[in-house]
């Protein structure tokens, strides 16, 4: 995997960045049982920016996002965010400042909320284990988050059963934005909603990025949608990064194989050319990594790619072509 001076030079010019993963490697089970799921995987996110990670189920991203919040622990690699080491065992005060500023909306939002508890609960949950706060400036926070995903003050009062799939997902944004946080993983937020509500959901969160400057991983298997709403993207398969681009660049030039497939399987809005469509289908044996073994290298300013050199010089060919 790269060293830090490599990913750099993928790095766009005067951009901050606010979260690095290097070598990010991630096991479940032990012995006979070990699975590993993210295999040293590298990446920066820059403050401000929408940042994609995208594959099929079971890929290892929701598995990424976790552990960057610290529900999963890393078996390996440095999770650092402003410059401070955030992922193993780490100070309470970092743990509270980690808890505080990186937050986290989950894919199900029947599934991440509290049947049992109250919107005024639910949302309010992070400020209770926090910092010591009236019970005024609560309520009034929690008003305030609600009016801000576009509820009523007055839902606070209800539970969540009494709500639509893309209000129960509204509620979930109200409860990360309540902490103020600088910095928000979106872990297939629209995925379980109609579509006419995705778009509504996903409105919200590009309002929300510009009126607070915040930074987003934004986690799906939908490149159409993640087209829409991401600068760059990074696309994993079983555990390993094999590409990541600027999202115009990556829908260009797509490069790796399973990038390619997965573009292909972007339906056409034109039936003409859906008709005519070649479809693409991935297979991993088609890589021979016996002896020439694989890298992770800018091979375009701004794009990286896995491969090894045989792979490299055929991708550098079809950028020429």
């Amino acid at each position: 995997m790269p060293e830090n001076k490599e990913l750099l030079l993928a790095m766009p010019e005067n951009k901050e960045v606010l979260l690095s993963v290097r070598n990010m490697s991630i096991c479940f089970g032990k012995g006979k049982n070990l699975f590993k799921a993210v295999k040293n995987v590298s990446f920066d996110i820059f403050k401000g920016e929408t940042f994609g990670l995208v594959g099929e189920s079971g890929s290892g991203k929701t598995t990424i996002g976790r552990a960057i919040i610290r529900i999963n622990p890393t078996t390996s690699g440095d999770v650092i965010f402003k410059g401070q080491k955030i992922n193993g065992k780490i100070s309470r005060e970092l743990d509270r400042k980690v808890t505080r500023e990186i937050q986290m909306i989950f894919q199900d939002p029947m599934a991440s909320l509290n049947e049992r508890a109250k919107v005024d609960y639910i949302v309010s949950e992070g400020l209770l284990n926090g910092e010591k706060i009236s019970e005024k400036v609560r309520r009034d926070r929690v008003e305030k988050a609600l009016s801000e995903v576009g509820l009523l003050p007055e839902f606070a009062s209800r539970f969540p059963h009494e709500f639509s799939g893309g209000q129960r997902q509204r509620i979930g944004v109200a409860r990360a934005l309540i902490m103020q946080p600088d910095f928000i993983i979106a872990d297939e937020p629209i995925s379980a909603l109609d579509v006419s509500i995705r778009a509504q959901v996903l409105n919200l969160l590009s309002v929300l990025q510009k009126e607070r400057g915040l930074t987003y991983l934004f986690i799906s298997h939908d490149l159409s949608v993640m087209r829409f709403i991401c600068d760059r993207i990074a696309v994993i398969h079983k555990g390993v990064l094999v590409e990541l681009a600027e999202t115009e660049k990556l829908f260009a030039h797509p490069l790796h194989p399973y990038t390619r497939a997965l573009l292909s399987a972007i339906p056409l809005p034109d039936p003409a050319r859906e008709k005519n469509k070649v479809l693409e289908v991935y297979d991993p044996t088609q890589h021979d990594y016996s002896f020439d073994q694989p890298k992770w290298v800018e091979i375009e300013k701004g794009h990286m790619v896995w491969g090894n050199e045989k792979e490299l010089a055929k991708y550098r060919e079809m950028l020429k072509a």
